[in-house]
């Protein structure tokens, strides 16, 4: 797509749509009833309740596989988990575990690509998410140590069709003839950046490690415990349907 780069692709198998489930069906009414009261969507509720959290003080820890796991398992059968529950755990404790646990999923690829001489120089982040919730960004900076820079577009995939409509109309029809021009001259970063917190990071590094352990335990165990709970779940499907 760019002459002279390769683009190398990774991903979590769930972000906005985990979060979404859990506002769905995990938040009580009256969590409901106090976003209506002040105008806001319940993620923005549940965003200004977990900012007032400092990292690991809700005791929880989560696997972002609520729809499998791509990397490094690529296994899509493993399911979500969350560790540390108790009869004083908060919706917005659960909520935040859960936007942490993607960016260790996160932080987990670009240390696969580091490992194979990947090296990250930059991260620039896109999209809806990136755009409406700072806490959400802030734990991305501060659990990959690494600042973020953000595209100044709410729609980068249209503006990259954009900008490749501009090279097929040519320069004689108001369009681009190099790639280079037309990106410099239809896409800009934002002038803000997310920086992380040293002390935050000292944190996360340790739930970092605690992840990880935690998902070798759940993927490479011999009791196979998420395999078998799946197994399970078919089989109770298929006898019901007897």
């Amino acid at each position: 797509i760019v002459p002279g780069y390769y683009a190398l692709e990774s991903g979590l198998a769930a972000v906005g749509d985990m979060l979404e489930w859990f506002t769905d069906n995990c938040v009580p009414v009256s969590y409901t009833k106090e976003a209506e009261q002040k105008g806001i969507r319940i993620h923005e509720l549940l965003t200004q309740k977990a900012s007032r959290l400092k990292p690991g003080q809700s005791g929880l820890l989560a696997l972002d596989w609520w729809n499998g796991n791509k990397t490094p398992y690529v296994d899509g059968n493993l399911s979500g988990v969350i560790l540390g529950l108790t009869l004083n755990t908060k919706p917005e404790e659960i909520y935040r575990a859960l936007i942490e646990s993607t960016a260790f999923g996160t932080r987990m690829i670009l240390e696969l690509f580091e490992k194979n001489n990947i090296h990250i120089n930059e991260i620039i982040a896109s999209g809806g998410i990136a755009n409406k919730n700072p806490l959400f960004m802030q734990i991305y900076a501060d659990v990959l140590g690494k600042s973020i820079k953000l595209a100044d577009s709410e729609q980068t995939a249209a503006l990259g069709s954009a900008i490749y409509a501009s090279l097929a109309a040519g320069k004689c029809n108001g369009g681009y003839d190099s790639y280079e021009e037309a990106v410099s001259s239809m896409s800009r970063q934002k002038d803000f950046c997310y920086q992380p917190c040293m002390e935050s990071k000292v944190l996360y590094d340790q739930l970092y490690r605690l992840y990880c352990s935690t998902g070798r335990q759940f993927h490479d165990s011999e009791l196979n415990i998420l395999h078998a709970l799946r197994q399970i779940t078919v089989s109770g499907q298929t006898d019901g349907n007897k």
